[in-house]
């Protein structure tokens, strides 16, 4: 299906959605737990992590991020921080809509907002989107005479936005891991380490600027403080001559942004970028430590960075590994943590394994 936007009309979101902003708790307020927590994270559909409150907020809504004002739909209840705006539809949204108008919400407003200039509940009253429109069989615009939706009377398309979506060609993702083989995560029984404790070296990766590389299409990864695709910005040419060509088998962190993430390739870095690493690091264990350290971003920002000490002192809860009549097992050289802990790897990448989709990782 085509797109002919020369004929869309314009229709501020206030005429189809209330807007408000999220709730936010304090670190201190939960643990882990099964409610979506939506911050204003490019990733994830926004999800920042699970937490084991109530959920604020119904399903079928929209929320956007004040800082970039990227749109996600949420089919599920959720909460979220104050650092987001839920929409929620005065008129009977389906998933596929709400699909089709986050993507207009985000081409529209993306790049308008900065931290600097945020998109406050007040800002996100004033937004104006484009959007297709209902037409008669003599192809005249429906006009409705409550004036809805515009002052025009102009009424949205809901079922070509919904038919546009279902047109979109993609393969189906398949998986062999059956489902409902997800491992509890037994967080009341879990321990804290300190990060220090458990990485061999940390330290800041050789800053590259993209005026210093070339970009190709495939290439080395040249990772930033992005919250997108593995904060790898872009790709750039293998010519050896890059100082600090890192190894894979790492964990990455923005100092400036928070963004954490588990590096499988050579890359090189730009700038602000800490680098974590430790002999029993591998796929699965780190993609475990990442959202585990992800938890961490909600505590930080531009105006207060995750830096190198802070990073450091940082304390994970983590699983441990008991006898089997589940007393811990202590270490006597205090590897891990002053208490003697180890923290239980196996357990670590039998759950990352038991996860569906694992298998495509």
């Amino acid at each position: 299906m085509k797109l002919n936007v020369q004929d869309w009309k314009e229709f501020n979101v206030t005429r189809l959605f209330d807007i408000c902003a999220g709730n936010y708790y304090s670190s201190d307020d939960y643990e882990y737990g099964t409610t979506p927590y939506v911050s204003a994270s490019a990733t994830n559909n926004g999800v920042g992590q699970m937490i084991d409150l109530p959920p604020d907020f119904s399903e079928n809504k929209i929320v956007t991020g004040k800082v970039e004002c990227k749109a996600f739909y949420q089919g599920k209840p959720f909460s979220a921080t104050s650092d987001v705006n839920i929409f929620a539809p005065k008129f009977e949204m389906t998933q596929n809509v709400g699909l089709f108008l986050t993507s207009i919400i985000t081409f529209n407003e993306n790049g308008k907002w900065s931290y600097g200039r945020q998109c406050r509940v007040g800002d996100s009253k004033e937004i104006v989107v484009k959007l297709p429109i209902q037409h008669n069989e003599d192809n005249a615009p429906v006009i409705d005479e409550n004036r809805s939706y515009s002052n025009e009377g102009y009424v949205p398309d809901w079922q070509f936005m919904e038919d546009y979506i279902k047109s979109l060609h993609h393969k189906p993702i398949t998986t062999k891991v059956k489902s409902g083989l997800v491992k509890e995560l037994d967080v009341y029984n879990w321990e804290e380490f300190k990060v220090s404790d458990l990485f061999d070296r940390i330290y800041k990766a050789k800053a590259h600027t993209k005026e210093e590389v070339v970009e190709v299409d495939k290439g080395i990864h040249f990772v930033s403080r992005t919250d997108c695709n593995n904060g790898v910005n872009i790709t750039v040419d293998k010519d050896t001559r890059y100082e600090g060509l890192e190894e894979a088998n790492c964990i990455t962190i923005g100092d400036t942004t928070a963004t954490v993430f588990y590096q499988n390739e050579r890359f090189i870095a730009g700038d602000h970028m800490v680098v974590l690493r430790a002999n029993w690091l591998n796929l699965k264990r780190g993609l475990f430590f990442r959202t585990l350290f992800a938890q961490e971003g909600i505590r930080y920002c531009y105006g207060r960075a995750y830096r190198m000490d802070l990073i450091k002192s940082t304390l994970l809860k983590l699983p441990i590994q008991r006898d089997n009549d589940g007393t811990p097992v202590i270490d006597d050289n205090r590897t891990y943590s002053d208490s003697g802990y180890i923290p239980d790897w196996q357990f670590m990448e039998d759950y990352i394994n038991s996860l569906p989709y694992s298998d495509r990782i």
